[in-house]
C-alpha cells in the first residue's frame, strides 16, 4: 500500500488544492492519504473535516516523506531537500522544459506522473482546468485593458478546452469573436490589424523553430492593442511573449500590451479545485494500492530514475540556434 501526501503549493497566489472531503469520502483507503494542516483552509474547510474521514493531517515535512508527493504546481528549490529517494511526484511537471525538476527525479531515482499527459483516449483528464484558465484569463485581462468589449473586434487561435473557455469568457463580455484553427492560423499575420485583441489558445509543439505571430508583427496590429497568450509559450507561439504573474500580469513590448499569466486557474481557484479534485479521485486508489492504470502508465514521464518520455531528452539536448527569438532564455510552459 502507498500513501499520498497532498502539499500546499508555494507558488504564489495559488490557492488550488488537489483533494476535497467530497471526493476523499469516496475513496477505499483514506487513511493512506495525508494532507499538510492548514491543507483547505483558504476554501473555508477546517482540518477536521478531513480528519473526520480518516486523513492524516500533518505538518509540511511529513507530507514530504510519504510514497506519493502530490503538488499541482512544480515545487519551488527551496522544497527539493525534502524529497526522498524512489518517491513519486504527481501534478503538473511540465519535465520536458523543465531542466531543474528534470534533474531532481534523476539525482533521486524518482518516478514523475504528468498530469498533462493524462488523457483518456482524446480528452485531457484535466479538460475543465484547461477551459478554466482561457474563460479566467479573458476575464482578468479585460479588467487591465479597460476597454468594453461590445466596441472590439477579437482574433482566438485555437478550438481545444482553453479555446472554448476564452470563447465563453468573450461572448460575454459581447466582443466581435473570428476564430482561427490550424488550418487558417497562417492568414492571421496578414490580418492582424483588425483586432484590438489576439488571444493564444494553442499549446505549441517545442519542437517547432516557427511562430504564429513574429515581434515584426507587433507593428501591423492597432496601437494599444493586446495579446492574451493564455497558454503562456515562452517565446514560441507567440515570439514576444513570456509568462508573467497574477501580481504583474503585462508587459508591454512596442506599443503592444501583453498578458501571459502562466496560471490562470487559480483566479477561480474554488472552481478550479472542484475539477482538479474531482478528476483526481478516480485514479487515487490505483496509485494506493499499486495497481496497474493505463492513463497513469501513459503519463509516467521518468520512472525510478529513468527517462521513459523521450520528449524530455530531445528538447533538452536540443540546438537552438535556428530558433527565431527576441534575446532572452527560451523556456516554455503550460497554462495549468
Amino acid at each position: 500500500m502507498n500513501t499520498i501526501g497532498f502539499i500546499i503549493p508555494r507558488m504564489e497566489n495559488e490557492k488550488r488544492r488537489a483533494i476535497l472531503p467530497a471526493d476523499v469520502a469516496k475513496l477505499k483507503h483514506p487513511d493512506a492519504i495525508f494532507i499538510e494542516k492548514g491543507y483547505g483552509n483558504v476554501l473555508g474547510i477546517d482540518d477536521g473535516e478531513y480528519e473526520k474521514l480518516g486523513v492524516n493531517v500533518v505538518p509540511y515535512a511529513e507530507v514530504y516523506q510519504q510514497n506519493i508527493v502530490c503538488n499541482p504546481k512544480n515545487p519551488a528549490p527551496e522544497e527539493y531537500p525534502f524529497f526522498q529517494n524512489g518517491q513519486t511526484l504527481f501534478g503538473w511537471i511540465h519535465a520536458v522544459q523543465g531542466r531543474e525538476i528534470t534533474d531532481l527525479l534523476l539525482h533521486r531515482d524518482m518516478t514523475a506522473i504528468a498530469w498533462e499527459d493524462m488523457f483518456d483516449g482524446k480528452k485531457h483528464t484535466f479538460w475543465k482546468n484547461n477551459e478554466i484558465a482561457g474563460y479566467a484569463a479573458v476575464h482578468h485581462s479585460m479588467l487591465i485593458f479597460g476597454r468594453d468589449l461590445r466596441e472590439c473586434n477579437v482574433a482566438v487561435i485555437g478550438r481545444g478546452n482553453i479555446a472554448r473557455g476564452a470563447q465563453q469568457a468573450l461572448t460575454e463580455l459581447g466582443a466581435k469573436i473570428t476564430v482561427y484553427n490550424r488550418d487558417t492560423v497562417h492568414q492571421l499575420r496578414d490580418e492582424v490589424g483588425v483586432y484590438d485583441v489576439v488571444v493564444n489558445a494553442v499549446l505549441w509543439d517545442v519542437f517547432r523553430t516557427d511562430h504564429i505571430l513574429y515581434k515584426q508583427d507587433l507593428k501591423s496590429m492597432k496601437p494599444g492593442a493586446m495579446i492574451v497568450d493564455v497558454s503562456c509559450d515562452d517565446y514560441m507561439g507567440i515570439e514576444t511573449s513570456h509568462s508573467t504573474s497574477i501580481e504583474e500580469p503585462t508587459f508591454v513590448l512596442d506599443g503592444i500590451l501583453h498578458y501571459a499569466v502562466d496560471h490562470t486557474p487559480a483566479l477561480l481557484y474554488k472552481t478550479a479545485t472542484e475539477s482538479i479534485s474531482a478528476a483526481l479521485r478516480p485514479f487515487l486508489d490505483d496509485l494506493i494500492e499499486g495497481y496497474p492504470n493505463p492513463i497513469l502508465g501513459e503519463a509516467t514521464i521518468i520512472k525510478d530514475g529513468r527517462i521513459l518520455d523521450d520528449r524530455i531528452t530531445r528538447f533538452q539536448q536540443r540546438d537552438t540556434s535556428a530558433i527565431q527569438a527576441i534575446p532572452f532564455p527560451l523556456l516554455h510552459t503550460v497554462n495549468s
